[in-house]
């Protein structure tokens, strides 16, 4: 029983460390020693409509065979609304038993607080597509001008540290999201040493289209078996915080030897946080269909190693 115990504690330490990392200051904590948490959610960071705070805390038996114990706070939210999302809530917490949800809660609470500002201001995207719209002309010239290979603005020498020895890994893509006229697009291979990254970034940069998007995020957690340490990294192309966010959700889901990357093809019109949604969302859906999250019991074991993590030392230019 002790045993387990431990192994949640470890498990919750680990994703409170990941959403204090990918929600920044949207994130607070209230009590730690009792595990107490609190996040505010907006439709939009930059011009909120729509907030709700989510206050949690976690049980000890909490992920392994309890829910968090949740309250929302909004003095607009009541009724059936309050009720509607409650029931969401809990079909996420059944549908993902033994699994960490609070990621999946907060971004359904923020979709739920996007499609309450589209339906009760359906005029208000219009107006701000129109005030953007020089935003968008400026972003494709420096699409069009951008000096260099894509893979060597991400800080790779492609050619160096290719073997005859090593192969190129089948790379799966994911299915688009579009919002607002930006796309977004994941892409994911099985890679065990940084050779098959270069190798498996080369590659989508052979196509026009991907080498063309606005930004390139990518992240990569690869399992030393012989040291039992996890060797990771991730690079942002330019989309601040971005790669830092998908490697803290490659963590959460605790997935290994592979590579994801997420496509950007910007439209024009600034999503705000909505572009991390976006970005982790595709990159989630494709890493739950080629089957690269584990079962409960074996995020549980992959947990306990992650505290000894090798990075490589490089930081994407912005």
């Amino acid at each position: 029983m002790a045993e387990g115990d431990g192994g949640g504690d470890q498990r919750q330490n680990e994703e409170i460390e990941a959403m204090a990392a990918i929600y920044g200051e949207e994130w607070c904590v209230i009590d730690d020693s009792a595990k107490i948490f609190c996040i505010r959610i907006s439709d939009d960071i930059d011009d909120p409509k729509w907030t709700i705070c989510l206050q949690v805390m976690l049980p000890s038996e909490y992920p392994g065979s309890a829910p968090p114990v949740y309250q929302l706070n909004a003095p607009w939210l009541k009724g059936q609304e309050r009720a509607d999302l409650s029931n969401s809530l809990e079909e996420i917490y059944i549908q993902n038993i033994g699994e960490s949800i609070l990621y999946l809660w907060v971004e359904k609470i923020r979709d739920v607080l996007i499609q309450k500002s589209q339906m009760a201001e359906p005029g208000r995207e219009v107006e701000k597509k129109t005030e953007e719209e020089d935003v968008e002309s400026e972003v494709e010239v420096l699409v069009a001008c951008k000096p260099e290979p894509a893979e060597r603005a991400l800080g790779l020498d492609v050619g160096a540290g290719q073997t005859e020895t090593e192969e190129l890994p089948p790379i799966d893509h994911g299915v688009p999201i579009t919002d607002r006229r930006s796309t977004f697009q994941a892409h994911l291979a099985p890679v065990v040493c940084p050779e098959q990254v270069k190798m498996v970034l080369a590659k989508l940069y052979e196509n026009k289209k991907i080498a063309s998007a606005t930004h390139n995020i990518y992240a990569y957690r690869i399992f030393c078996e012989d040291k039992q340490t996890f060797l990771q990294d991730y690079s942002d192309d330019g989309e601040t915080a971005a790669g830092g966010r998908l490697l803290h959700l490659m963590e959460i889901l605790n997935v290994r030897n592979v590579l994801v990357v997420v496509s950007r093809w910007y439209g024009g019109i600034l999503l705000g946080p909505d572009r991390f949604k976006h970005i982790n969302n595709c990159a989630r859906s494709l890493l739950v269909e080629r089957s690269y999250t584990g079962s409960p019991e074996e995020s549980s074991k992959a947990l306990g190693k992650n505290k000894k993590v090798r990075k490589d030392k490089r930081r994407s230019e912005h």
